[in-house]
């Protein structure tokens, strides 16, 4: 990342911090700093906590101690937004925090994997809010432990096309992957906020995600949905354009994937919880800062067609710096659950409030 983008991020997390006052600096978005406690700094060079003071007191918990201990982590191993999972492998830290993570590269519903997580199949998951926060108003047993980052979805159009802004998506068809999709519901959002009923205004196909360039080329669709990798890789293709994305407005400021933990986890083993969430959060701070060694870290997951070159594109685009823990992750996942009640995607009679109390977890106040 490159130091304009570092200063912003430091920027946007310590206003954070201040806002949340002192409990919520001691559970900041940047807590990576104070786990520089658990292990020598040694083991994870790169990392410059510099910029983030107010962190270095953050965390004064113990490291795990005994044999590393064993934790399956559910992850789409396709999607580039998540390059600190092979980033925290590769660069030790989960070794940092005496931890032995198994990776399971997770393809079913997202209710399946929820029940995974619930029912001790794996011990923690990372996924899209807005994919994830329907299931879990039916109650399974998974806690929101933090945001991992923002950035990843965009509305793309032919660069002729007369779709250059969101509000031209209305009396238009448009093709999504999912109907049910994170970034249907995100961008359904926006344009309720616009005005526009996402419902009867759009006209919303369903296309297999790797086809959703097809259906524009032939004319079936103005306007497409799509997440990176796919997104950026068909953008490099001049005959596309970028409409909007989740770095839009307020979102920029938002996190949009989150780490879910096991809720038993989190009750009997919380230091358990609180390092695996750590160690998450010191890899993306390594990657917001390290862009190019992350890329080559999740290289091998990458689609083929997408360069090194890509990957640390797409990984400076994403906002790593930005995954945040304790009250102001409870206010993101409150706003989102307030924008799914406006597109008639949560039921009206939930309270929103009692629903982001219920679902997230403090693990930095144990």
């Amino acid at each position: 990342m490159n130091n304009d983008n570092q200063r912003s991020g430091s920027k946007l997390d310590r206003r954070h911090l201040l806002q949340a006052g002192l409990a919520a600096a001691f559970a900041a978005p940047l807590g990576a700093l104070g786990a520089q406690a658990f292990a020598p700094p040694a083991i994870v060079p790169g990392v410059d906590f510099s910029e983030f003071p107010l962190c270095r007191t953050a965390s004064d918990a113990p490291a795990l101690t005994g044999a590393p201990r064993k934790l399956k982590l559910s992850w789409n191993a396709g999607a580039v937004c998540l390059a600190p999972v092979p980033v925290a492998i590769e660069h030790g830290f989960f070794k940092k925090h005496n931890l032995d993570v198994e990776l399971v590269n997770y393809s079913g519903s997202t209710d399946q994997l929820l029940e995974a997580i619930a029912t001790g199949k794996s011990d923690a998951g990372l996924g899209m809010a807005l994919r994830w926060l329907k299931p879990l108003e039916q109650g399974f047993d998974v806690k929101i432990a933090a945001g991992t980052h923002g950035g990843c979805m965009r509305v793309l159009s032919c660069t002729d096309s007369g779709v250059s802004k969101l509000t031209d998506l209305k009396g238009k068809i448009v093709a999504v992957g999912d109907l049910a999709g994170p970034d249907k519901n995100f961008f359904s959002i926006q344009l309720a906020k616009l005005g526009i009923d996402p419902v009867k205004d759009v006209d919303w196909r369903a296309y297999p995600g790797n086809l959703l360039n097809v259906a524009v080329e032939k004319g079936e669709v103005q306007a497409f949905l799509s997440s990176d990798p796919l997104a950026y890789l068909w953008l490099k293709d001049t005959q596309y354009k970028e409409v909007a994305s989740n770095l839009d407005g307020e979102y920029r400021e938002k996190s949009c994937c989150i780490l879910g933990l096991r809720g038993s986890l989190v009750r009997e083993e919380p230091q358990v919880a609180r390092a695996i969430t750590q160690a998450l959060l010191d890899a993306a701070m390594f990657t917001a800062q390290n862009a190019t060694l992350a890329a080559k870290s999740f290289q091998p997951y990458a689609p083929k067609a997408a360069t090194l070159a890509d990957i640390e594109g797409m990984v400076r685009y994403h906002t790593h710096h930005h995954h945040p823990v304790g009250e102001i992750l409870k206010r993101e996942l409150k706003a989102y659950a307030d924008d799914l009640k406006s597109v008639q995607v949560f039921k009206q009679s939930t309270d929103t409030a009692k629903f982001a109390e219920r679902i997230y977890v403090d693990v930095f106040a144990v």
